[in-house]
Parts: C-alpha cells; sequence; structure tokens
C-alpha cells in the first residue's frame, strides 16, 4: 500500500556531508511543514527534545564507511535484497563486530535511494529516534553511513536482522506459513507494547506516524519490533494539544482527523493499531479492490458483523481454520472499535490497549461465560411473539397425540413418526 508525502520544496534537497548533518543541519533544509511542527512543539517548556538527547546517546552508534557495507552485502547483490519501500532497498550483510572480536553479525542494511519520495530529512529523523530509545518491541538501529563522493550521495542504515519478515508479510502472503492464534496475540501484544513505549515512557513523547503491518518486523521467535521511523514527529509540548504538520502515512492506516486537519496527537497512532487488530483478526487488507463493492473496505465490512453478533465468526480469518478463542476475537474486535472512535479523544491511551490485551491474553485460556448476543436482545423485546409459537406448537403436539388414540390399520408409533415428520 503506498504513502501520501506532502513537500513544499523539493529543491531543498542538497546535504553537507557526513555524521555532523545529524547536530548541525542547514536551516535552508527545514521545509514549511517542519516549522510549523517545531512552532507547536516549542522548546521553551525546559524539555528537552529529540536533537538533545541524541547528542549524549549518538556514541551508542557505529559509523560505517560505504565500502564496508558494499562487501557486507556482496556490492548490493540482488540476490541479498529482502526488501524494497518508499526508502528504498533493504539487503542482508554480514558484518565484522567492533575491533573484529566474536562471531561476524548478520544484518539489514537499508540504502536510500536518492529519487524516492523518503529523502535525507527522514533518513536523519530514523537515525535520532531509534538512537535514543530501548525497547525489546523497536527494531534495533546499529549504526549508518552517510559519504558523499564521486559514487553520489550515499545514505544507508544498518539495522538488527529480522528474519521472519513482516506482519503484513505473514498475514497476506500465501507462500508463508499460517500465523497460529497464539502467535497472533502474542504480535498484537508485542507492537502494542512499542507504542505504549513512544507515548508514555520516554523523556519526550514521540508519534510514531506511520504505524502499519509492514512496518512490524518479526525476529526468529515471531517477537514483533517496530521499523521505518522515518515519519516519526515529536508530540506537542506543554500547552499544546497538538502538533500540526504535513499529512504523512499510509492510506488505510492514517486516522481521518489527521488526515481532515493535521493535527497529529498520539491517538492517531491508535487509530492505526485499531485497524492493524483487525488485520490480524481476518487476515485481510484495509482496502481490497477485487472484492465485492460491501466488502472492498475493511472498517465498513467489519462494521456488519458486531463483535456481539453470532455473526461475527464470519469475519475471522480462513485460514485460522477455527482454531483461535472466540470469546478473546470477540474481545480484540470491541478494543478496535475503542480505538477506531471517531473523537480522537475517546481513544484508549496505548498504556489502556496494553492492559486489555493482557487481560484478554490471560482470560482466554479460561472458560468465559455464553455470550449474550445482540440477536438475543432483540428477540427478548418480542417476548409475546415468542410465547405464540411456543404454545401453538404445543397445541398441535397435543392434538396429534390424541388422534393417535384412535388410529386404526397403522401402529401408533409410526403414526407418530409419519405425523412429527409433517410438522418438522
Amino acid at each position: 500500500m503506498k504513502c501520501f508525502y506532502h513537500f513544499k520544496d523539493k529543491s531543498r534537497s542538497r546535504v553537507q556531508k557526513s555524521a555532523p548533518i545529524l547536530k548541525n543541519q542547514n536551516k535552508t533544509n527545514i521545509s514549511e511543514a517542519e516549522r510549523v511542527t517545531k512552532s507547536s512543539c516549542s522548546s521553551d517548556t525546559g524539555l528537552r527534545r529529540i536533537p538533545k538527547i541524541y547528542e549524549e546517546k549518538a556514541q551508542n552508534l557505529r559509523i560505517f564507511t560505504f565500502a564496508e557495507l558494499r562487501q557486507a552485502t556482496n556490492n548490493f547483490s540482488g540476490l541479498l535484497k529482502i526488501g524494497e519501500g518508499g526508502f528504498g532497498c533493504v539487503y542482508k550483510g554480514i558484518i565484522n563486530n567492533i575491533e573484529g572480536k566474536g562471531e561476524p553479525l548478520v544484518v539489514a542494511i537499508k540504502k536510500l535511494n536518492t529519487e524516492g519520495y523518503q529523502g535525507h530529512k527522514q533518513w536523519v529523523a530514523e537515525i535520532q529516534v531509534l538512537g535514543i530509545v530501548d525497547h525489546p518491541n523497536l527494531v534495533k538501529l546499529i549504526g549508518y553511513c552517510a559519504m558523499d563522493g564521486e559514487r553520489g550521495i550515499q545514505r544507508l542504515l544498518v539495522y538488527e536482522y529480522m528474519p521472519n519478515k513482516t506482519l503484513e508479510d505473514h498475514l497476506f502472503n500465501r507462500a508463508l506459513s499460517v500465523l497460529a492464534w497464539d502467535l497472533r496475540l502474542q504480535i498484537m501484544l508485542g507492537a502494542a507494547q512499542g507504542l505504549a513505549y513512544l507515548h508514555e515512557e520516554l523523556e519526550i513523547q514521540i508519534i510514531y506516524r506511520d504505524f502499519k503491518s509492514s512496518n512490524v518486523l518479526l525476529d526468529a521467535e515471531f517477537n514483533p519490533k517496530l521499523s521505518d521511523f522515518g515519519l516519526a514527529r515529536e508530540g506537542p509540548a506543554a500547552g499544546h494539544t497538538h502538533v500540526s504538520t504535513a499529512v504523512v502515512g499510509t492510506y488505510g492506516y492514517a486516522a481521518p482527523d489527521y488526515i481532515k486537519t493535521g493535527h497529529l496527537t498520539s491517538k492517531s497512532d491508535v487509530w492505526s493499531f485499531g485497524v492493524v487488530l483487525y488485520e490480524i483478526l481476518t487476515g485481510r487488507r484495509p482496502l481490497e479492490r477485487y472484492r465485492s463493492r460491501a466488502e472492498q473496505k475493511l472498517l465498513d465490512w467489519v462494521k456488519q458483523y458486531p463483535a456481539d453478533s453470532r455473526k461475527f465468526c464470519k469475519i475471522m480469518d480462513t485460514r485460522l481454520e477455527d482454531q483461535y478463542s472466540l470469546s478473546a476475537a470477540r474481545k480484540i474486535a470491541k478494543l478496535a472499535d475503542s480505538c477506531l472512535v471517531k473523537s480522537a479523544k475517546d481513544r484508549p491511551q496505548m498504556s489502556k490497549v496494553v492492559g486489555s490485551l493482557k487481560q484478554i491474553i490471560q482470560d482466554s485460556g479460561v472458560d468465559s461465560p455464553p455470550t449474550k448476543y445482540i440477536e438475543d436482545a432483540e428477540e427478548e423485546e418480542k417476548p409475546t411473539k415468542q410465547m405464540g409459537i411456543s404454545e401453538s406448537a404445543k397445541r398441535r403436539m397435543e392434538h396429534l397425540a390424541k388422534i393417535s388414540e384412535n388410529v386404526g390399520g397403522v401402529s401408533r408409533r409410526r403414526f407418530m413418526i409419519m405425523q412429527r415428520t409433517k410438522v418438522a
């Protein structure tokens, strides 16, 4: 699914050389949209901003030469390409540990496509964000490369390698194994914990702004790790309700209030998380144009099958082959619905979402009380009609019983079987 971007001036793409760019960017490279963002996240509150925090932690990242990464990928061989996006191509590579000690390290190397939609600003943003975070559900950035030479501008990022591709791959690529229900629960919880960390557990709030299934990487044990932080932004400073910014993100995942107003808050990420919850439950993308009109848009389609209705199971991913907890699935759908409410302020914080998911997972191993369906509630509103049907059937059976006492030539048992068949 393609991203949508808005740039005021594409001509402002020339950059300075090497690592100091991260600390001393030329002011002429700051777009109008970014200036608006800065005004909404003023530093006069005394809180440190991402670049300042990054300065303290930058020594944790390795600076690679282009020659090192070219060698690590066998000159960026197509046979080692493991992904491609708006930023550029991603390659599997092998690098030596620091000072050559220990076993070589398998890594993922992302190479900036200078002709693509995402440019140097997103590259810097990703380094700065991943340079200051530390959480098991966020991908680890090992280092970067920034060189300008005869071969042109080279911008690369080096991450830990994630062998099980992305959540999107396992949900929609039929060539890969089906994600079992317990793994889906694990991925839901881990992704939620990653977002909660960004929103609520750092010195400054970070809004991810591009949460989607293709940005959820899976390690060897299928633990989820959020990746691709080029669009991430600081949350609003004290006294501000939102960050005003150009609208960027991915169609189908971006919150409608953000698209309409350009007002960015952490609740924009919460909406995106609700979309992905439904992707995991249904095995469907946010938009599938090849389906009938009523089923093309995921969020419109699932509304036809409320969590408390008997027909809810019709939205569940058929690849699960009914190997899942229906009661847990209903609760997750209700949680997704709370993330997708129209009013951003009424959506839950991600820490609340994490707590809800933990409770759902804990309860899924315990027998749940019988579900009270929406249809049952509707039937309860018509007790007279139900009683009428029941009494009518009773009278018919009594009538048949009396007739059977006087039947001749046919055994009573055979006659009753025949009559019951007619009633049915």
